[in-house]
This record gives C-alpha cells, structure tokens and sequence, in this order.
C-alpha cells in the first residue's frame, strides 16, 4: 500500500464523502500529497477505513476544484498548476482583493474589525513561533474577514475558489522570514485604511500586495522550469 502521510480527519456532522473530500483536499494543499502523486482508490480506502464510493465521490469533487485530474482506467493524479494558470488566477486576485478592500473599508463593522487586528496578532504570534501552518492559516483568515465584511456573497464564492488553487503557493510563501515580514508589514497599512474607511488607499495597497505575492510564486515556478 502507498504511504499517504495523512490521517482521515473526522467530523460526525458530515457525509462520509464531505470528510474523506475535507481529508484529501487538505492533505494536496499542505503539500502531503505533491503534484504527480497517483491517488488509488482501493489504497486510500484502505488507508482511511472507508469503502471506495466515498473515495470515488471525493476524487470527483476534487477534479472540480482542479485539484487531482481522472483519467480513464489510471485512476486519479494530484494536479500541479501550469505558469499561465497561475498568471490567470493572479491577475483575477488583484482585481478582486482590490474590489474587496474596497467594499470593505465602507462596510466593515467595529467588531469584525477587531476580530482583523486579532487575526494579525495571531499571525504575528504564529510567525515568532515558526508555525507555517497557523501562519498560512491567519493570513488566510486575514483576507477571509476582509471578503466577508463585502457582503457580496458572488465576490465571496469566486475569491474562495481562487484562494483554494494558490493555498499551496502561500504554504511556501510564509516559510521565507523575509516574506513574512514583508506581508505583516502590509497587513497593517491595509488594516489602516480599513479603519480609516478609505477606500482608494485600501483597494490599492490590496493590489500591491497581492503583486507582491505573484512575484514570489511566479519566482518559485521559474526555478522549477
């Protein structure tokens, strides 16, 4: 049997299929599972103590997400993004972070703006500690409340989706102390034109550093090429 390096993670609220989907998903974006890997049904089942009609369900909502591709009688591979799509998905980031700031620094409540200045702390916590997986997580959860505070459930759906596809780039990001010194650093000019509501100064410090961002992960595709 392979050796996948991940357990199933439980969850009694869940159809067997949402959990095994949950498990597989997070073990492709931390990077358990690489670009390439073959995923076996009969091996995974195994593995995670689950019959294969979840395993083939959960695949199925995978290839959606553009996470692992199906190919007739070879089963399912972890999918790794070409440069081009990650220029596509980058270029659509800005505009929507931007837009996202934006609406943000006019609609954001006093308490979600606490719960942002709390999110940076952890981040900063997280950091200190070199804990790269609650560092990508509270810069994740950063952006998550600045989306949300949109209330515009379309803008919500399209940057969850895009924000999905690049989680492994920035699990690669955060190890680098310079780049998370230099994100910190831009969190807190976005979160000062949150708090000041200005909304011109927010959409284009958003844009700035999600450019920031992309010349980081172009960098690291280039070295692979």
């Amino acid at each position: 049997m392979a050796d996948y390096k991940f357990n199933i993670s439980s969850n009694e609220y869940l159809p067997l299929r949402d959990v095994v989907f949950n498990t597989l998903r997070d073990a492709i974006l931390t990077g358990k599972l690489e670009p390439g890997e073959r995923l076996m049904e009969n091996q995974l089942a195994e593995k995670l103590g689950v019959s294969r009609t979840p395993i083939r369900e959960a695949l199925r909502m995978l290839e959606i997400e553009n996470l692992v591709e199906l190919t007739p009688r070879k089963g399912a591979q972890v999918l790794d993004m070409s440069k081009k799509d990650v220029i596509d998905i980058l270029e659509v980031r800005e505009v929507l972070e931007g837009l996202g700031t934006q609406l943000a620094c006019q609609k954001m409540t006093p308490e979600a703006l606490q719960e942002l200045k709390k999110t940076q702390l952890e981040l900063e916590k997280a950091t200190q500690e070199g804990n790269v997986e609650k560092m990508a997580n509270s810069d994740e959860h950063f952006h998550d409340i600045i989306f949300l505070s949109t209330e515009n459930e379309k803008l919500i759906q399209i940057f969850n989706n895009l924000r999905i596809q690049l989680y492994r780039y920035r699990m690669a990001h955060v190890k680098l102390e310079s780049g998370m010194k230099n994100i910190i650093a831009q969190h807190h000019r976005l979160l000062e034109a949150i708090e000041e509501k200005d909304a011109k100064a927010g959409e284009a410090l958003a844009k700035e550093h999600i450019q920031y961002h992309a010349k980081f992960i172009l960098d690291v595709l280039q070295k692979k090429e």
